[in-house]
């Protein structure tokens, strides 16, 4: 027998966790604990700039045609620097690395191979703890990385403060844009933009 603390005797109401760990444990010898997948992982941001406008001016046909070959120059780019494309998000990608050198180049060879195409992107990097969902991926550190993502200008690459320590001695340039305010992020993130 184990006795809890707490009100709840019911295992489908109120804070029914500890009970269903003891009888899992209980019925099949291990706890299964919560099931979410956390990894230490890259999370990289493109967007395409003034994409809007691009395809007023372009129309449907043309527009289309345009962010197909993006599309593929991109994915290109990611499996190259050995990344993995989580999903597409209006006219961006979201892909992680297990590398945030790796992702800083990713974000290098996207710009450089779009700029043929007459495409301007901008792009932000974290680095950080995020959850798996299937083939999703949630998490502060996923947040974190959109919204640095969000405070690039055209053609810029920005990484929160968390990436420069963990590339030093890769040649990797960076320069400080001071401390920012991510919305909904709590604390203020030095944010630092990826010179050449």
């Amino acid at each position: 027998m184990v006795e809890l603390r707490g009100p709840d005797a019911l295992y489908w109401v109120g804070d029914t966790s500890p009970m269903l760990d003891e009888i899992e444990e209980f019925t099949t010898g291990v706890r299964g604990g919560s099931g979410t997948e956390r990894v230490l992982a890259t999370v990289l941001f493109t967007d395409i700039v003034g994409s809007t406008d691009r395809a007023a001016k372009l129309g449907d046909g043309r527009w289309r045609d345009l962010l197909d070959r993006h599309d593929q120059s991109v994915r290109t780019q990611i499996e190259r620097y050995r990344g993995r494309e989580v999903k597409t998000v209006g006219d961006g990608f979201v892909a992680t690395f297990d590398s945030p050198g790796r992702a800083i180049e990713c974000a290098l060879a996207i710009r450089e191979n779009l700029k043929g195409f007459d495409i301007d992107v901008r792009a932000g990097i974290h680095t950080g703890e995020i959850e798996v969902r299937g083939g999703d991926v949630a998490g502060m550190a996923v947040h974190i990385g959109a919204r640095v993502s969000a405070l690039a200008s055209p053609g810029e690459i920005l990484v929160s403060g968390a990436v420069p320590p963990l590339v030093v001695g890769s040649g990797i340039e960076f320069e400080d844009r001071g401390e920012r305010e991510l919305k909904g992020v709590p604390e203020s993130w030095r944010l630092f933009r990826v010179e050449g």
